[in-house]
């Protein structure tokens, strides 16, 4: 199942610094839900195994990702927002018609989302131009899990 609505959910906490400082740092992380509620419940599920000490959800806003790249590589440990624009024609008019869109592709670094990117876009129909590759703060993605007893509601209709 496909939701694709993304939400940023910034997690503010006391983090102890190399140097044994401890910081209140907020980092954002992006969550797969149906809603702000359900993001929120996720991301508390999510993160709540790695932190230790209190922790506070700071902000959640939807992120308009319409697309996500992910890459198993260990080094590919940063997210980049790339603005990809599709170049379709209008038939009446002749005039070219430009439609931006952002991709979230997980990365080495900025030669390696480019590639990464112009991989995911093979087999793309549409003529499409690289508008801009920025790395992101965003220090983990969590894409929507069915539970194993969740069933398509076609195979429970058969039942």
């Amino acid at each position: 199942m496909l939701i694709n609505t993304w939400f940023e959910c910034k997690i503010r906490y006391e983090k102890t610094m190399e140097n044994g400082m401890v910081k209140k740092v907020t980092e954002p992380y992006l969550v797969e839900a149906l809603s702000f509620t359900e993001a929120e419940a996720r991301i508390i599920e999510e993160i709540s195994p790695f932190m230790t000490g209190e922790y506070t959800v700071a902000d959640i806003k939807r992120a308009n990702y319409s697309e996500l790249f992910p890459s198993e590589e260990e080094a590919a440990d940063r997210w980049f927002k790339c603005k990809v624009v599709f170049i379709t024609l209008d038939e009446k008019s002749g005039a070219e018609k430009k439609t931006s869109t952002l991709i979230l592709v997980q990365a080495a670094d900025l030669r390696d989302a480019v590639k990464k990117l112009d991989k995911g876009m093979e087999g793309t129909m549409a003529d499409y131009q690289i508008a801009s590759v920025a790395e992101t703060t965003i220090m983990d993605v969590y894409r929507y899990q069915a539970a194993s007893d969740d069933k398509p509601e076609m195979e429970q209709a058969s039942k």
